[in-house]
């Protein structure tokens, strides 16, 4: 749905009617399109709904903003191919469009979409608030869905999400690329698994970008967007052309950067360690730089688990010192630092009398969140039917504590996960 928009003719009429009209003339030209191409492939595939291993999936998108573009163009190079797009503004609904081809169809409503037999599985990459109703109705659909980050806007909303998928015997991947790198994959195995680090009783998970909301963000033509589908789950809301550029930036629409940057990063702490289920967190932060937003620019979280704790801050209002993301396991018998380039290992034995410490072990192939593995693994599942490596229940646990964090923070409290993994208690 968000994203930058593409040059193409933004022309449209300033009523609703006129923007229905708009899509409704899309979708037909490419229905039309679509029913010279493939008149019985959702025949043939009604069956067992298992591909063959050399037939290529068939794949749908929910909200074809920015990172849903990337997403696109990344499929396609791996082999699926695109049958329809939706998207609730227009110039994001063209800019799809030109990656899909021809032959799809371009919806406005996703439950159109969803009625479309010839998609084997949906991208949803809608916006936050929208997670949990498009990946219900794509399941409801029987389709398989590769889901963005993070799962659900809500502890609540992601055990929902977990107990429908585990209804049925769809494939979900949550688009947590971590999981499927090889270098995270080969750090959990030979060091964390080997215990080469000792006990860790301090992890610090870290993420600074000189990042601001430009001028450029506010330009949304009006016409073009239908603001009230936009909204959908998080209620009737103002318009404000930011709100919808920026929507992570906004309460109604996701939990900030703690939810969206921070999912990636707990969940590599979280998977390292062996630990899944925080008993506290307490956050601290503001909007310092990127006004005049809601969710925090700075901020600073910390975890308390069983034998652990964890800290999780982020800046976006820093200089580029140190730009990017960290994480930093300190343990007894040495230390491990792992960035975007790879990772260090650094042995304590080796002091500070020369300054920084020498490294032990290092490994810097670079491009660790690379997506191109994890949809690969996701194509791979739709045809063997195995779990992914990102499955449900690991999306709802890696935001789990990122929703625990918000809550302290929204209520200047300490916020504690009770016993059934889903309440919150704030003292």
């Amino acid at each position: 749905m968000p994203g930058q928009s593409s040059n193409a003719d933004r022309t449209s009429s300033s009523t609703r009617l006129g923007r229905r009209r708009l899509f409704n003339q899309a979708a037909s030209a490419g229905a039309v399109a679509l029913a010279a191409r493939s008149p019985i492939r959702a025949e043939e595939r009604a069956g067992s709904g298992v591909l063959g291993a050399n037939e290529r999936v068939g794949v749908g998108i929910i909200g074809s903003g920015g990172m849903g573009r990337g997403h696109m163009n990344n499929f396609k190079k791996l082999g699926a191919e695109w049958i329809g797009v939706c998207d609730v503004y227009k110039p994001n609904l063209e800019a799809g469009m030109e990656i899909a081809g021809k032959n799809a169809v371009a919806y406005h409503e996703h439950e159109k979409l969803l009625d479309n037999k010839d998609i084997d599985a949906v991208v949803i990459g809608s916006p936050e608030h929208w997670h949990h109703d498009h990946l219900l109705a794509t399941l409801d659909a029987g389709k398989d869905a590769y889901c963005e980050k993070p799962k659900g806007h809500s502890i609540e909303e992601g055990q929902s999400m977990v107990n429908a998928v585990r209804k049925t015997d769809r494939i979900v991947q949550i688009g947590m690329q971590r999981r499927s790198s090889e270098t995270i994959r080969q750090i959990k195995e030979e060091v964390f698994d080997e215990g080469l680090l000792g006990d860790i009783h301090i992890v610090r998970a870290e993420w600074y970008w000189d990042w601001h909301i430009g001028s450029k963000m506010s330009e949304v033509n009006r016409g073009d967007l239908d603001w009230e589908r936009f909204c959908g789950p998080a209620g009737k809301q103002e318009y404000e052309p930011l709100k919808y550029r920026a929507w992570r930036y906004y309460w109604p629409f996701s939990g900030g950067n703690e939810t969206d940057q921070g999912t990636h990063l707990m969940d590599v702490v979280q998977w390292m360690m062996g630990a899944d289920t925080p008993r506290s967190a307490v956050q601290f932060g503001d909007v310092y730089y990127n006004q005049p937003t809601e969710t925090p620019d700075t901020f600073c979280c910390t975890f308390e688990y069983p034998n652990f704790m964890a800290t999780w801050t982020l800046c976006y209002a820093s200089n580029r010192y140190r730009n990017g993301w960290s994480i930093t396991f300190q343990g007894l018998k040495g230390s491990l630092f792992l960035t975007e380039a790879g990772y260090r290992i650094f042995d304590q034995v080796n002091g500070w009398e020369d300054g920084w410490p020498k490294r032990a072990k290092e490994h810097l192939p670079g491009g660790l969140t690379r997506t191109e593995p994890h949809i690969q693994n996701f194509l791979d599942c739709i045809k063997s039917r195995k779990q992914p490596n990102a499955p449900a229940e690991i999306g709802h646990k890696a935001v789990r504590p990122l929703h625990l964090a918000n809550a302290a923070l929204r209520a200047n409290r300490r916020a504690f996960l009770e016993p059934d993994g889903a309440s919150i208690r704030l003292a």
